[in-house]
């Protein structure tokens, strides 16, 4: 967001930041307060401090998985601690707000492509937790007049994302580049609808300067199958690897698309990346981590 003209703090526990992430935030001299969301007095502090005028609330647990062993965490962490976030940025100064929500609201499609109209079912407590957090932005934001936009993200992948909470291509290179199999759950022939982070960032500045409300899908409106992923990431390595099968993982949906019509049209929203040319990115860059350090 720095790149594209904003001045930026960063507010985080940090108990779950990736060194990578910790990393980038110093090197680009962007300002860093250690503090947890529940604490509604250091949140307010903070917004003060800094003279922010605007909020883009992205912290969150985001395991699917871990959501269904500890469903409390998550509806805390997730849900009540975003009533804390917004009430403090209301009262703390802050003009518009910025709700990263997700594409998980909506459990399995009814219909496809998804529009924002379609009705919300979550299958995990994480999904659960994210469509409750749009409620609280929501209500937080009409008590106090902060105009604020739901943004719910599709599969988002890019740089950085390594670790237990890696998205499916992340770890598809991790594997690939150690010369391991790409794991796939199912039969592969899921699909997903991908969108870079370096898109993702341009249309939550797209929302911030123009101050939308409402809600907004964050996605490229194509969607590419889990199978195709795991050729493409193959071929990009030049190695000779056959994907693992495994069992279908509980509550995966087949497939995902979004419909980007209202984005495009609200917030003149185009993603600029397409899917194979993002892998080719990662998988380069992967490929040069690992022949530095050999």
């Amino acid at each position: 967001m720095k790149n594209l003209g904003h001045e930026v703090a960063v507010y985080d526990s940090l108990e779950r930041a990736s060194e990578y992430g910790v990393k980038r935030i110093r090197e680009a001299g962007i300002k860093l307060i250690k503090g947890d969301i529940g604490d509604k007095n250091r949140i307010k502090r903070a917004f003060r401090e800094i003279g922010a005028d605007g909020l883009v609330h992205a912290a969150a647990y985001i395991d699917v998985v871990e959501s269904t062993k500890k469903p409390e965490l998550y509806l805390e962490n997730n849900t009540v601690k975003s009533y804390t976030v917004f009430e403090a940025a209301a009262e703390g100064g802050v003009e518009y707000g910025v709700y990263i929500s997700s594409a998980a609201v909506y459990g399995e499609p009814r219909y496809i492509p998804i529009d924002e109209k379609h009705p919300t079912e979550p299958l995990s407590p994480y999904g659960l937790s994210k469509l409750m957090g749009e409620y609280v932005a929501r209500f937080v934001s009409k008590i106090y007049g902060m105009p604020t936009a739901i943004m719910r993200l599709f599969n988002v992948y890019g740089p950085g994302q390594t670790g237990a909470y890696a998205g499916v291509i992340s770890k598809f290179i991790e594997r690939v580049v150690r010369g391991e199999p790409p794991i796939i759950f199912g039969d592969g022939e899921q699909t997903r609808d991908f969108i870079h982070i370096l898109d993702v960032c341009r249309a939550i500045n797209l929302a911030l300067e123009a101050k939308a409300e409402g809600v907004f899908n964050v996605a490229t409106g194509k969607s590419v199958s889990i199978k195709k992923l795991a050729e493409i990431i193959i071929k990009e390595a030049g190695v000779s690897l056959s994907p693992v099968y495994m069992s279908k993982r509980p509550g995966d949906i087949k497939h995902s698309l979004a419909d980007i019509s209202k984005i495009k049209t609200v917030l003149g929203f185009t993603p600029q990346i397409d899917v194979k040319d993002g892998i080719k990115e990662l998988v380069k860059e992967a490929l040069s981590k690992k022949s530095s350090v050999s």
